[in-house]
């Protein structure tokens, strides 16, 4: 459907007496002077003559789009299919139960009119006229790629969010170019079909480096009261299940990426987002390390663990430390059972000393006997652990 309205609606609120001889103009002046006095007249200027498109309207371009609207962006295209739900309440910027039921545009538009309704706001479904910039708040992951994919080719500003599903602290939500993200599953998904399509950076995206939570996969509320869920999805093959999320997370994502593209549009000085760099020269030595070791006791030319790889099990599944040993200042990367190739589920932190003699093991060793019981299940249950995480989030995406 490729229905498009466009409304720049009038002041029709109830204002108060000296607001109420104030010209149009000078309201949205009024409205905008905390905006002003921040970013400057020029600046405010220069967001006020934007256009800034949001595709998905849920609880990150809900919130994305309504802080555009409130910093002054002057015209806003949404774009989404969905409908509001008793479980978009948690979460969207400014839907009520009223509007459950109704389309998320149709809510947004109608409560928008209130609150900026100095603003061009549009729904309609194609990309024309090229916008300053262009807000991915799509859940689908194919979708997701095209969108990032088109906007890359046509030389277009986009700021993708990520996954917000599944974590829960607010002070660990970044913004980074896609290529320096890590501890989310979504981020590491999208890095690599990027990678494909020829696209390794230059992609800023909301997320967060919280490592995500172990929590149950929940099915769409309608999913429990008719048998084709999938006329309820977003779009055709938009996932049917779907993570569990606290409700202000995603406004935050949103609120993160409205406020990087208002201070972009603004020219605001010497603004640019901080990554959190890790110990990357140490990663990348492990890195090396651990390709050199494949080709040296298995003849194998490709390491199926990236730099981003390798950290996440160094750190978040091992902690830095030899499962034997401890800490220690010579830990390196080896395969758990060496007849299987490098994964999550079967990759440990060893000394280098322990990791020779590990490999110079006999094939059929029994590995709990000779390594003790405590250190194999200890193994075992972390690869349990990973294997539930990576099943959930194949679900996911």
């Amino acid at each position: 459907m490729t229905q498009t309205t466009t409304y720049n609606a009038p002041f029709s609120a109830k204002v108060d007496p000296i607001t109420a001889k104030l010209s149009p103009e000078a309201r949205i002046e009024q409205q905008l002077v905390r905006n002003a006095d921040f970013l400057g007249t020029k600046g405010l200027r220069k967001v006020r003559d934007s256009f800034v498109i949001v595709v998905g309207a849920g609880g990150v371009g809900s919130w994305a789009a309504l802080m555009l609207a409130r910093s002054g962006v002057q015209r806003i295209r949404i774009i989404d299919f969905d409908q509001v739900t008793l479980s978009s309440l948690n979460r969207h910027a400014v839907a009520t139960l009223e509007d459950v039921g109704t389309s998320k545009v149709s809510a947004i538009r109608k409560h928008f009119e209130a609150i900026a309704p100095f603003i061009k706001l549009e729904t309609r479904v194609e990309l024309l006229r090229n916008p300053d910039y262009v807000v991915d708040a799509i859940d689908n992951i194919e979708t997701k790629i095209e969108l990032i994919q088109y906007c890359h080719e046509k030389k277009i500003n986009v700021v993708s969010s990520m996954g917000s599903g599944a974590k829960a602290n607010p002070s660990l939500i970044q913004i980074a170019d896609i290529s320096e993200t890590f501890e989310d599953p979504l981020a590491r998904t999208v890095r690599r079909k990027l990678k494909k399509v020829g696209i390794e950076h230059g992609v800023p995206v909301a997320y967060s480096t919280e490592k995500p939570h172990h929590v149950k996969l929940l099915p769409l509320v309608e999913e429990d009261r008719v048998q084709e869920a999938d006329d309820f999805a977003a779009l055709p093959d938009f996932r049917s299940r779907i993570l569990p999320v606290l409700g202000t997370l995603p406004s935050m994502f949103g609120m993160s990426i409205a406020t990087y593209i208002i201070l972009k549009l603004a020219e605001f000085p010497s603004f640019e987002p901080l990554s959190i760099k890790l110990r990357n020269g140490m990663y990348s030595r492990v890195h090396r390390d651990l390709m050199m070791n494949e080709m040296k006791y298995y003849d194998n030319k490709v390491c199926p663990l990236d730099v981003h790889d390798v950290s996440y099990v160094f750190e978040e599944m091992w902690h830095g430390k030899s499962i034997l040993s401890g800490p220690s200042d010579r830990v390196a990367l080896a395969r758990w059972d060496r007849s299987k190739p490098l994964s999550y589920d079967n990759t440990v932190c060893l000394t280098k000393v322990e990791r020779t003699a590990h490999q110079a093991l006999p094939a059929d060793t029994d590995l709990c006997k000779h390594y003790g019981k405590d250190v194999y299940d200890r193994v075992c249950s972390k690869f349990a652990q990973e294997r539930r995480l990576q099943d959930l989030w194949d679900d996911v995406l």
